[in-house]
């Protein structure tokens, strides 16, 4: 076989690696980390979720670490990753996700098992910094475009061959 013979197919599509990407983007993972945090509990060294004295003080119910977690749910997932936020939908959702949890806090204290205000504007405050860090993923696009590009440049490193590496702060050319 002649080495012109060799030369690479060009993909029309490669549909797998689309998806293979956002298979990766798992920010609900954040989620249940974050409610193993509100039950008090960190992952051990074989990897098991473990009581930690640490984090009793602030820790709640099972039923208050679902309920919490959930609401984070409705914006941590692979869905809202590749949205396209403005800035300001982005701050408003992020406060309006972190008033509901306020507001269920409040309403189920005792059952949530919280024992001060202060516990409260804790929870409170990661709850908006988590929804708030995952939003800001979304915004102009910023995963869909990762994943557009990575697909784009899939295509080109296979139909032309050319495997050279970029450093990041090359940029693009």
């Amino acid at each position: 076989m002649s080495e012109e013979n060799l030369s690479l197919p060009y993909p029309h599509s490669l549909p797998g690696e689309k998806a293979d990407i956002l298979d990766k983007i798992r920010p609900e993972e954040v989620v249940e980390l974050i409610r193993q945090k509100l039950l008090g509990r960190e992952l051990d060294e074989n990897g098991k979720w473990v009581e930690n004295p640490a984090l009793s003080r602030n820790a709640i119910s099972p039923m208050g670490a679902w309920d919490i977690s959930n609401l984070l749910l409705s914006v941590s997932n692979p869905s809202t990753s590749i949205s396209d936020l403005t800035d300001k939908d982005i701050k408003k959702r992020a406060y309006s996700i972190t008033e509901k949890a306020v507001k269920k806090m409040i309403a189920d204290w005792r059952d949530y098992k919280i024992t001060n205000t202060a516990q409260m504007e804790y929870i409170a405050d990661i709850v908006y910094s988590i929804a708030f860090i995952v939003l800001k993923q979304c915004e102009k696009e910023g995963i869909r475009r990762l994943v557009k590009e990575t697909r784009t440049e899939a295509h080109h490193t296979v139909s032309t061959g050319e495997e050279k590496k970029k450093h990041f702060w090359e940029g693009k050319k």
